[in-house]
């Protein structure tokens, strides 16, 4: 099979704060928008977030999202940094494995969101 790009579909409850936190919090390029979706262009693919989710006021549990968005960074600390004088939030600034470090945020639905800097010397990718 000859796949073209990836694409993943982020179903939100808080629509409208979903989209600023995208857009103008984590910068991600508008791709384009639709009556009730708004796609952003990540590297070799997109983010879509579309309506019809369910949010809560505290992060979700793996069982309500067994998913977590993952952004790599060059830097974590950086990151952190350009993102918090933006008025990001996080839960946790820097969390190390012995593949690198984690950062967690979320978004306005309670979606964890995950800053990675990988430890390229580590040799292989483990999960947390």
């Amino acid at each position: 099979m000859n796949f073209r790009e990836f694409g993943l579909i982020l179903f939100v409850e808080r629509y409208d704060e979903c989209l600023a936190f995208y857009r103008d919090l984590l910068q991600l390029e508008v791709r384009n928008v639709k009556d009730t979706l708004v796609s952003f262009e990540l590297p070799h693919g997109y983010l879509m977030v579309e309506q019809g989710g369910s949010g809560s006021h505290e992060e979700k549990s793996r069982h309500q999202n067994p998913t977590v968005l993952r952004f790599d960074v060059e830097s974590l600390a950086e990151s952190v940094k350009e993102l918090e004088e933006r008025g990001v939030q996080f839960i946790e600034k820097c969390k190390t494995f012995d593949w690198g470090s984690i950062a967690v945020l979320n978004d306005p639905d309670c979606n964890r969101i995950e800053l990675g800097e990988i430890n390229e010397s580590s040799g292989s990718f483990k999960d947390n």
